[in-house]
């Protein structure tokens, strides 16, 4: 998608140089695509100790080798 934007000089020369990008634009999609996942991050981290996780993978690992064994089965048979 095209855009007009007022970015300042400055501020887009240290997008650039930090970014280490020649593009103006791929600076910017750096520096956009950087911003989203340090929120993303961040809500991800808001959300500790919030949410209870029930997940026994003892369990679960039995179960997978106990299926293991019966494909294993009806291959040789």
């Amino acid at each position: 998608m095209r855009a007009t934007l007022n970015i300042p000089d400055d501020l887009l020369k240290e997008v650039q140089k930090i970014s280490g990008e020649k593009s103006k634009t791929k600076a910017i999609i750096t520096a956009m695509e950087e911003f989203i996942r340090q929120k993303k991050i961040k809500e991800l981290i808001a959300l500790k100790g919030k949410i209870q996780i029930d997940y026994d993978w003892e369990k679960e690992e039995e179960l997978e080798m106990e299926a293991q064994k019966r494909r294993e089965k009806i291959l040789e048979g």
